[in-house]
């Protein structure tokens, strides 16, 4: 039977396949016409089921109202959505409801509508907001894209130049290089090392070498030095406008050598006679005229504090002239005038000072001078020796000639005519003046009403004072003049420039001050692993505290200098404020505020007002006129701080053969067997070579006798203060503490 019947074709298959039932519509009632008029018009699209129609025709009806009593309603209601049995359901293909199968979802692509998203919803502020249609963005197939990455080699770098204050993450920038590398070769090192840590010189040596990298360390001043500004502007190059220009001269040597005397004879004045103990303190510039031509002489302190001075002095000046006395020869400043004169670029002289006198040996100088590196010239040298003495004026005229010589021979020229450049020497605070400074021109003529700017200070030229106090105009080349009107106390060495306007002058001068300040604000951090320790003990150290005011800027940073190196194992010093200028009431309250602290004032004095609130406070101000005698009184300070030592010395043994018990205590019985026991001195107790007691000596007898001493080889009774364990067999040792002198 079953093989007789036709095969028929697989049914394709779909989702569950809902049939309604057709029905005959209903007979409208009048009351019911908006309900019957509405399932017409939905049952028209022939998709709404009868069971549905019903529905809504019974909501039509709850709207008029309950037509009966009330009654209880049931939470829900049944729809059979077949509409009876299914021997009644119409197989008729218009009157289906096909749901979707949802194993075919994914076999069939979805409808038109299912691919449209769903808009999104805003979130945050415009959140609730009605939100328009938005046009589509074009996007422009023909443009690449702008961050597609290009394929290629790094590039290496072999060269870079950096400033002389560089960051670990800049440097590891400046190379192209991940900053982990660079802080591996500095732990390498065994540095602690954080990404804005400074590195020093050794450091960049070694990461130079490690990356195989050429580094040029450069002055970030030169981003803003006014004086390459006004060359790069074509002011001051102009050569058809030059004309010659006297020398510069810097006198240097030796403490107590001579330089101030020699010059006060070239200048036929008294220089010396006006400063501390003989001794220069300030460096100062004066100008001559010798057979028609000027001469400008700078002359430098002698002592060791002043070796800054006398470097800047170095770099100003044309031809130095160094200062030996022939009957002391080279000393340690002389020594280091040397180095300078060595290293620069100017012409040296040696000039033998004191040859009046008796001790004089002119040829010893020579001997030292030659293996020093200065040869003179009858020697087979290239450096002339002058004899000459500042007291009969012996050899003045010679030197004085000679250095003429050298200045033709050097060919000075400059332009008076382009703007004024100079150089500082000396700078300070004077009352009624405020700041000022001590310049030599180098390049233009400066006059009054310019306007200037000097490192981190600016302003406009009130006054110009030349070396004989006399109030002038102008300042040519070459010369030396006081400059009144500047804003604060420059440094020394800075270089002074005329600008064309006030706003000019001010702008660098603040781009200097916001470099200075970023210096004293960027301190380095990094640390080494040795380094740690010697931190920890930094921090043990006794520490006096100085506040510090000078009359002038470079008496200031020589003596700042000097107090810093003042410290050993034990004290340091530490130099809180300092400044130029008198001591006011701020100075005062600092000091009063800070322990261990010390007021110093150097050629300044306090007024009244400053000196009665220091004494009412109970603040003592001590004011010198001579350095060594300030380093002097520092170091004596210091020595007091340090806490006293003793140098131990035995003065012998004796071994314990039997104790005695006596009311007071007990009675060691011994004898002597190493030098003597002394009453009155400390004594130690040994017991099997270990210390167990140490104390004073208080009874030393001899038979039944009190003595002082007792020698080698004779017995004696000890009775120690404050101790009665002795036992037979200890060893009694007496010794002395001797307190040791101290100094750093």
């Amino acid at each position: 039977a079953i093989s007789g019947l036709k095969e028929v074709a697989p049914i394709k298959r779909t989702g569950l396949r809902i049939v309604k039932k057709n029905r005959p519509k209903p007979v409208a009632q009048p009351s019911e016409s908006y309900a019957v008029s509405r399932n017409e018009n939905l049952s028209s699209y022939g998709k709404v089921s009868a069971a549905v129609l019903e529905e809504l025709a019974s909501r039509s009806k709850s709207r008029r109202g309950p037509a009966g009593p009330a009654r209880k309603q049931q939470s829900g209601r049944a729809i059979d959505i077949f509409g009876g049995s299914m021997a009644d359901v119409s197989m008729d293909m218009d009157n289906q409801v096909v749901l979707l199968d949802l194993n075919e979802v994914d076999k069939k692509p979805l409808p038109e509508e299912v691919h449209k998203p769903r808009p999104k919803k805003p979130a945050g502020r415009n959140a609730g907001k009605k939100q328009g249609q938005r046009k589509p963005r074009k996007v422009s197939r023909d443009k690449k894209t702008k961050y597609k990455k290009v394929a290629g080699e790094e590039e290496v770098i072999t060269h870079v130049e950096i400033p002389e204050d560089i960051r670990v993450y800049e440097f590891a920038e400046k190379l192209n290089r991940p900053m982990t590398d660079i802080i591996k070769v500095l732990f390498n090192l065994g540095m602690m090392a954080t990404k804005n840590d400074f590195l020093g010189k050794d450091e960049i040596e070694i990461l130079s070498e490690e990356f195989e990298v050429e580094v040029t360390i450069i002055d970030p001043k030169d981003a803003f030095n006014y004086a390459d500004e006004e060359e790069e502007k074509g002011v001051a190059v102009d050569e058809t406008n030059f004309v010659e220009r006297p020398p510069v001269i810097t006198i240097m040597g030796h403490v107590d050598h001579g330089k101030t005397s020699l010059l006060d004879a070239i200048r036929d004045s008294r220089v010396t006679s006006g400063e501390a103990g003989g001794i220069t303190q300030h460096i100062g510039a004066y100008t001559i005229e010798k057979n028609g031509k000027q001469i400008t002489f700078i002359d430098t302190p002698g002592h060791a504090a002043f070796g800054a001075m006398r470097e800047r002095g170095a770099k100003v000046t044309d031809v130095i002239v160094i200062v030996v006395a022939a009957d002391d020869g080279v000393k340690p400043q002389t020594e280091e005038v040397i180095k300078l004169a060595l290293a620069s670029d100017a012409i040296t002289i040696v000039a033998i000072n004191k040859m009046d006198k008796e001790s004089a040996q002119p040829d010893l100088v020579k001997g030292q001078m030659a293996e020093k590196g200065l040869t003179p010239i009858d020697w087979g040298g290239e450096t002339e020796f002058i004899e000459v003495s500042a007291k009969s004026g012996l050899g003045l005229e010679d030197l004085l000639e000679n250095i003429l010589v050298q200045a033709e021979v050097l060919e000075l020229k400059a332009d008076p005519t382009a703007m004024a450049k100079a150089v500082v020497v000396e700078s300070s605070v004077e009352k009624g003046r405020g700041p000022v400074a001590t310049v030599i021109v180098q390049n233009g003529t400066l006059k009054i009403g310019d306007y200037v700017v000097c490192g981190a200070a600016h302003g406009r030229v009130k006054s110009l004072i030349d070396t004989h106090k006399k109030l002038i105009k102008t300042v040519g080349l070459s010369e030396a003049a006081v400059v009144v009107g500047l804003s604060e106390v420059p440094g020394s060495g800075e270089t002074l420039m005329a600008m064309d306007s006030a706003a000019e002058a001010k702008e660098f001068a603040l781009k200097r001050y916001e470099y200075e300040r970023h210096r004293e604000l960027s301190i380095s951090t990094k640390t080494t692993l040795d380094e740690l320790s010697s931190l920890i003990a930094e921090g043990k150290l006794k520490t006096l505290k100085i506040v510090l005011k000078t009359d002038v800027h470079g008496s200031l940073e020589a003596i700042k200098t000097s107090l810093m190196a003042l410290r050993n194992d034990e004290v340091k010093i530490e130099v809180i404020s300092s400044g130029v200028g008198g001591i006011t009431e701020n100075d005062v309250a600092l000091v009063n505020n800070s322990e261990n602290c010390a007021l110093l004032g150097f050629n300044v004095r306090p007024t009244g007002a400053v000196k009665a609130d220091a004494k009412q406070k109970g603040v003592e101000i001590r004011t010198y006129s001579i350095i060594y005698q300030l380093l002097d009184d520092m170091t004596a300070l210091l020595t007091g701080m340090m806490d006293t030592k003793y140098t131990e010395r035995n003065t012998g043994q004796a071994d314990v053969r039997d104790v005695f018990k006596i009311p007071k205590g007990q009675v060691a019985g011994c004898i002597v067997v190493d030098g003597k026991l002394i009453r009155g001195g400390l004594v130690r107790v040994i017991r099997e070579g270990v210390v167990i007691f140490e104390g004073e000596l208080d009874s030393l007898k001899r038979f039944k006798d009190d003595v002082k001493e007792v020698g080698n080889g004779y017995e004696c009774g000890v009775v120690i203060n404050g101790y009665t364990d002795v036992q037979a067999g200890d060893v009694i040792e007496t010794f002395t503490k001797e307190e040791q002198a101290q100094s750093l």
